[in-house]
């Protein structure tokens, strides 16, 4: 099953789908998101970006062994939407977001 992007992005910030308030602010920072990977080497070689909530996982890759990119566009915008209040939370969510760039590109070089 694909599901949006945006949307699922949303669903774990804490935000229903059918609130647009935000949406501008969270489609830039899943696009960072996105640039940074295509920088690690991971999903399309021409990049990827959204627009709206018809983007899909899918998409951008196929790849079982990219499962974690989820997770991590989803911790990078946490971080950016709404960073922790305490540094030790945020030193954690720092090395789970390296380690996550590590093995995202092990797979990517390894393709």
């Amino acid at each position: 099953m694909t599901t949006s992007i945006l949307d699922d992005v949303k669903h774990m910030l804490g935000v229903v789908p059918e609130e647009t308030a935000f949406d501008s602010d969270i489609i830039i920072f899943v696009n960072g998101v996105f640039g940074t990977l295509t920088q690690l080497g991971v999903g399309p070689i021409q990049g990827f970006e959204i627009v709206d909530n018809t983007a899909t996982w899918d998409e951008f890759t196929t790849d079982p062994r990219l499962n974690a990119v989820k997770s991590y566009v989803f911790l990078c915008v946490k971080m950016q939407f709404n960073p922790p209040d305490t540094g030790f939370v945020l030193a954690s969510m720092e090395r789970q977001k390296t380690e996550m760039e590590f093995r995202l590109n092990v797979v990517a070089d390894y393709g």
